[in-house]
């Protein structure tokens, strides 16, 4: 889209006061908001480096960047931020870290990190807990910094027994990764707010570095996101937030579309400018969204609108139970496919929940379907890459414990459970880390000496290695840590095959060369950065990408409507339209519909040309056949607009002999 429309315009090139643009789904928002940081910098004149944009995800803080590069000549934009919420911040922390009473070469603890800590914490507090209790207690205590709630306030304002618990282990669980030198990723936006507030100095010089600033996805902040913007830019006002209070689907995240409203209150001159315009779809859907969007209440009111072709109506196919109706997906992709010469990466299957896919596909498998389900394994998720993250942070941090754990007896170092548990102990109560413990004279008293000697063999090791990733270029010395240890030899014992083994050291050199492309990436500019940086980014972009892999390969794309958000396929289909479903059992419990309607409207705008909605008549619940209630979304679509199929018990088996014979024919076409 090279030329702005009025509306894009008018977003772009006010600089007056504060700004809102209330973007529609497939408006061109990514467009406003690299053309206005372009703006900024060619016409206004603020130099690139006082400009911050942040965004969620990394995948959008790369596609900014790259468009703004090609947008705006290099020398002006040097030092501009273009970054997700959590790499500000990560960024915040490392400048203010003596601030904030913490060492250089602070460790990053991923939800598992975290995990195992509150383990530890409700096993010593009194008996060990499920692993669906400790998700439970870390799901509150990060909803609770996101809320920007401390251990004191937590406890104060505890409602119940549960709550006054939970709140005692949150106090531990802060004092523990202060000892431990750790923030946990919740920690990335709270610990700058609260410095913020408690440190006008360090506010004031960070006012003065972003005189600018631009947030996407605004409708998706959480209570700590907007604190942390609002104290930024109280001073001047000078701001352009873009967010769709109708695509706002991360509650259970802590997001809240009512952000959206505060700004009025809290910058009483904002101004607001509507991208209503979509370049994305047919009229047809968008008029389909629209309708049943229009059932929530509205702050701000807006209707998306296309100079698309009106396109087909949409298709909602009843199916006699879920079998028939993965069955139809699959027929029907491969009928259009075939029929119109289309590609497999042209389809996507949305649904609610991820249980939902399992039939579709084994379906797509017996009709040798390719497709991709979004969310697969991470590259940060394999275990040899996991390993080698530990040693990294090891080095950079010898307090973080997690990582010390993970790697102390990888590969084996003959140091069993019961030394470490009487480290553990006497760490513990000395208050200090594992690797601190080591270095301790009482230590020997707690601990057998053939361990202790064991364990001061691998630490002595690591302070070495610390020492000479420091005065030696880092690079040699971090691939000369895994032939150290022996790594490769070690794949080779515990791999199924050698060539597994091969494909595992190799992601290994991957991980270093991405290392080395981090530090190469800043020489000789003002982002130039140290060893420690590069691998603390690494480890946000782990815990950032762990559901952002990228796969351009010619498949049917599987995902959940949450993860579709900010996607766009030429034919969607939805499944599971009924009630309990989507909207699901507990929105209807809880009497949160208005959640699950966004989730529809979000998953109606990612088609282009097509879509089509199933529901299945019966479901095997707990063994047994239930009949389903048509989902209520349904009825708020434009009848003008929609074709049902399948309502009569013989069209449903018309329909699927129909569609069993075009597979069978088509099969044939393609020598199957």
């Amino acid at each position: 889209m090279s030329q702005l429309n009025p509306r894009q315009r008018e977003a772009v090139h006010y600089v007056d006061g504060p700004l809102l643009v209330l973007a529609g789904a497939g408006s061109g928002k990514t467009s406003v908001i690299t053309r206005k940081m372009a703006y900024l910098i060619e016409q206004v004149g603020i130099p690139g480096r006082h400009i911050a944009a942040v965004t969620f995800t990394n995948k959008a803080a790369r596609e900014m960047k790259e468009r703004v590069s090609r947008l705006v000549d290099r020398k002006l934009a040097r030092g501009l931020t273009v970054s997700t919420f959590h790499n500000l911040g990560l960024n915040m922390i490392r400048e203010e870290h003596p601030h904030l009473g913490y060492h250089p070469g602070f460790s990053l603890f991923d939800a598992e990190d975290a995990k195992a800590l509150l383990q530890d914490l409700m096993f010593t507090e009194g008996g060990a807990d499920s692993g669906d209790e400790v998700s439970d207690i870390q799901m509150t205590i990060s909803n609770w910094k996101n809320g920007l709630r401390g251990p004191a306030e937590a406890l104060s304002k505890a409602a119940d027994e549960r709550e006054q618990r939970i709140a005692l282990i949150y106090a531990k669980y802060n004092e523990y990764l202060k000892a431990y030198n750790a923030v946990d990723f919740d920690d990335l936006i709270l610990l700058p707010v609260q410095l913020f507030r408690s440190c006008p100095d360090v506010l004031d010089k960070w006012r003065r570095k972003i005189r600018y600033m631009l947030v996407d996805e605004y409708q998706d902040t959480n209570v700590c996101q907007y604190e942390l913007v609002k104290l930024l830019v109280a001073d001047r006002a000078a701001f352009t937030v873009v967010g769709d209070d109708d695509q706002s689907i991360y509650a259970w995240r802590g997001a809240r579309p009512e952000n959206l409203a505060q700004l009025k209150e809290d910058f009483p001159s904002l101004k607001i400018t509507k991208l209503e315009q979509n370049y994305r779809s047919t009229s047809r859907i968008l008029r389909c969204a629209n309708t049943v969007i229009a059932n929530n209440p509205h702050t701000f009111e807006k209707a998306l609108w296309s100079d698309h072709t009106i396109g087909e109506e949409i298709r909602i196919l009843r199916c006699r139970n879920e079998d028939a109706e993965v069955d139809r997906v699959a027929t029907e992709i491969i009928d259009q496919k075939l029929k119109q010469g289309l590609s497999w990466r042209d389809f996507a299957v949305l649904y609610r929940g991820n249980h939902q896919a399992r039939l579709l596909e084994m379906k797509l498998q017996a009709y040798q379907v390719p497709y991709r389900i979004s969310g697969g394994q991470s590259f940060f998720s394999k275990n040899e890459i996991k390993d080698a993250m530990s040693y990294l942070r090891l080095l950079i941090n010898p307090d973080d414990d997690a990582a010390f754990l993970r790697v102390v007896n990888v590969p084996r170092r003959e140091i069993g459970p019961r030394t470490l548990e009487q480290l553990s102990h006497y760490a513990r109560s000395r208050n200090v880390s594992l690797f601190r413990a080591l270095g301790d004279l009482g230590a020997e008293s707690h601990v057998t000496e053939k361990g202790l000697d064991r364990l001061r063999r691998f630490a002595h090791w690591v302070e070495n290695t610390c020492r000479r990733l420091h005065e030696d270029d880092p690079i040699p010395v971090i691939k000369q840590l895994f032939t150290d240890i022996e790594y490769e030899e070690w794949l080779h014992q515990h791999a199924g095959s050698p060539k597994q083994a091969e494909r595992r050291m190799d992601n290994i050199w991957y991980l270093v060369e991405s290392v080395q492309r981090m530090l190469d990436d800043g020489k000789g500019t003002a982002d130039e950065i140290g060893i420690e940086d590069a691998i603390s980014k690494l480890i946000l972009r782990d815990m950032m990408e762990q559901r952002e892999e990228e796969d351009d390969s010619d498949k049917v794309q599987l995902l959940t409507l949450h993860a579709s958000k900010g996607l766009e396929f030429p034919h969607v289909f939805i499944m599971g339209l009924e009630e309990e479903i989507l909207p699901h059992r507990t929105s209807i419990e809880e009497g949160n519909i208005e959640e699950e309607r966004r989730l529809m409207y979000v998953g109606i705008t990612r088609a282009r040309e097509t879509l089509t909605l199933t529901y299945a008549g019966q479901r095997k619940q707990y063994g047994e056949k239930i009949e389903t209630i048509p989902s209520r979304f349904l009825d708020e679509l434009p009848e003008e607009d929609i074709i049902w199929q399948g309502l009569g018990e013989t069209d449903a088996e018309a329909n699927q002999k129909k569609g069993k014979a075009t597979l069978s024919a088509l099969l044939g076409d393609l020598g199957a």
